[in-house]
């Protein structure tokens, strides 16, 4: 006799995987992948390779500043299968700051995961500022993001990427998706700094515990190393709101985190800080 109740299930998964193979076969994906190095070059930081492939495009502004670069994402944003690779090299003694056009979107996946790959090199006596914009996501999103530095001697980098769930100002939000996030510092082929973060399922729910965001839809992880680091704690305190913290870990290498109710309330926060960490060098995409 057949079981109808174990029948009907296993057509389900039938159906089901059919679709998700059909899905797959039709909906477009997109890939980027880029690479980009600086040196020194009679007093200056210039480009000295440079390659890029895809739905990734790179900018370079005209400053009388250090060499700065601008990603920009055509697709228009991150969704199921997406891929995007993208390493940096700031030689020895040149500086390079590297951001985006606009935020980042993760928007839902019918199937599988977006996924971004950042390698990031700074060789002694180098600087590199890492200061993506925003990475807004949405219900139903599937994000995989990792970043590597390997820094050498008394490199100098800065690091921040915020993170908002939906948009408050049009009333959107995050119920579940899922964000694996990784972040690896090593100094001298020694590691320096490792923070992991997995959220999945019910991001609501996860997102208001206490321990983990209290309500709170923005946040953001800021580091930076360098031989001033520990001179400018008490200022950057200062700019840092109640649900914000920085603290000292090595003689040179200081962490941040902040929690903010909204985007524009991160915002708020982070850009005096990026000004003074980033020697006023904060591109002026942050600011339009």
């Amino acid at each position: 006799m057949v079981n109808r109740n174990l029948s009907a299930k296993m057509l389900t998964r039938g159906a089901t995987k059919r679709r998700n193979v059909e899905l797959e076969q039709i909906i477009p994906r997109s890939e980027g992948r880029g690479a980009l190095s600086s040196k020194l070059y009679k007093g200056r930081s210039v480009i000295d390779d440079f390659r890029c492939s895809g739905a990734l495009r790179v900018l370079f502004p005209r400053t009388d500043q250090d060499l700065s670069a601008i990603l920009i994402n055509t697709s228009g944003g991150l969704t199921s299968g997406d891929i995007f690779e993208f390493e940096a090299t700031a030689q020895k003694g040149s500086n390079l700051t590297l951001s985006t056009q606009a935020a980042e979107r993760g928007y839902r996946a019918l199937t599988g995961s977006a996924v971004t790959q950042t390698t990031l090199s700074v060789e002694d006596g180098a600087r590199l500022n890492w200061l993506p914009q925003e990475l807004i996501l949405f219900d139903g999103c599937d994000i995989e993001r990792s970043l590597t530095a390997n820094m050498q001697g008394d490199a100098q980098f800065l690091f921040v990427e915020p993170m908002v769930f939906g948009r408050t100002a049009m009333k959107e939000t995050v119920n579940r998706g899922r964000f694996l996030d990784q972040v690896t510092i090593y100094r001298d082929q020694i590691l320096l700094y490792f923070d992991r973060v997995r959220l999945e399922d019910d991001l609501k729910n996860t997102l208001s515990q206490r321990a983990i965001a209290q309500g709170c839809l923005a946040m953001v992880n800021l580091i930076y190393i360098g031989p001033d680091a520990e001179a400018h704690l008490d200022t950057v305190r200062s700019h840092l709101p109640i649900t914000g913290g920085a603290t000292m870990i090595e003689d040179d290498v200081m962490v941040g985190r902040v929690l903010a109710s909204d985007g524009f309330e991160l915002r708020q926060a982070l850009l005096p800080i990026l000004d003074l960490l980033s020697q006023n060098t904060l591109p002026k995409t942050w600011r339009l």
